[in-house]
């Protein structure tokens, strides 16, 4: 597996992460544990280095997952947890008080079996909380040598340069794929300018581009795809289309479309580390193989040109989960 440094940190990880959230929470019941853990030794095992948790993923499950499948690797992998949610739980909101992000630090350890946590995400952006005293709690928490590593997720570009004027931020963590470009508007401008790294989430455009979904599919009554306007049977209808057109490049190149999917945004930055998820090994196997297909210019212009033509329909969040993004 090849190796990538996140921005200017020094932080070097596996060309692809993995997400882990979907092992525990998110898309349907948890798969059973002891599969669980064979899938995070079997990435260990093919050269990932970087694994994606959060307070947040169950709450809590997740992080006692990898704490204890991850135990025997721990010297060798990169793990990345989160705070900022009242009790753990999104849907109470946010909550960035430093004594609550010392809390979540100091509960985060002992779920990871961890002596430090490597990279401490803000989960999301607290409007009650001054970013200034964010980034102050987890460069004090760096300083004691409980954290190693300050990230943000689905932080606009104003918090970002308040952050990083008081703790460099290692990396932004938001959705990022061929079906939610935004963040080439200013987001990635902005963390070329301050050397951060980037780590795109939903970059399968959360299942629908790997071409396994369409209008007719049903989903667990757990699975948060539900509350999505995108994942309408009306808007994944209208959003076939990208899916058709990201399968005809992949024929041509003999890939998958996940594997397209992956490898272009592996192209659009050298400090880009997406961390696709999965339950199954064959979908980590087939992830994985996206980080030996180079796109050419000539393949990613042809892309563009083809998707300039789309217009993915349906908002990326529920009413009340866009509120907290972009802030």
């Amino acid at each position: 597996m090849k190796k990538r440094q996140l921005g200017k940190s020094g932080l070097e990880v596996s060309a692809l992460g993995l997400g882990c959230m979907g092992l525990s929470f998110g898309y349907g019941p948890a798969i059973d544990k002891t599969e669980a853990v064979k899938l995070l030794h079997a990435a260990v095992e093919r050269g990932i280095t970087f694994f994606d948790t959060a307070e947040a993923y169950g709450p809590f499950d997740n992080e006692e997952l990898l704490g204890e499948a991850l135990a025997p690797y721990r010297n060798q992998v990169v793990i990345a947890t989160k705070f900022g949610f009242k009790e753990g739980k999104p849907a109470l909101g946010a909550d960035s008080r430093p004594e609550r992000i010392r809390e979540v630090a100091e509960a985060a350890l002992k779920r990871l079996s961890a002596d430090v946590i490597d990279l401490f995400y803000q989960h999301r952006v607290d409007p009650n909380v001054p970013m200034e005293d964010v980034a102050g709690t987890v460069k004090d928490l760096i300083t004691e040598g409980k954290v190693k590593h300050f990230g943000l997720s689905e932080a606009g570009a104003a918090s970002i340069r308040k952050a990083h004027a008081v703790q460099p931020v290692t990396a932004l963590q938001s959705e990022y794929s061929l079906w939610w470009r935004e963040p080439e508007q200013d987001i990635l401008p902005t963390l070329e300018e301050l050397g951060i790294g980037f780590v795109p989430f939903s970059q399968l455009g959360k299942g629908f581009l790997t071409g396994a979904i369409n209008e007719s599919t049903t989903f667990d009554k757990s699975d948060f795809r539900n509350t999505v306007p995108r994942f309408s049977e009306e808007n994944r209808r209208a959003n076939q289309a990208l899916v058709d057109l990201l399968g005809n490049i992949a024929a041509e190149s003999n890939a998958t479309p996940a594997q397209i999917a992956l490898a272009w945004l592996l192209a659009q930055k050298p400090w880009i580390v997406p961390i696709p998820g999965t339950t199954k090994l064959h979908r980590l196997e087939e992830n994985l193989g996206a980080a030996d297909i180079e796109l050419t210019e000539s393949d990613l212009k042809k892309i563009n040109s083809a998707l300039a033509s789309l217009e993915v329909q349906g908002h990326r969040y529920s009413a009340q989960a866009q509120k907290m993004v972009n802030r």
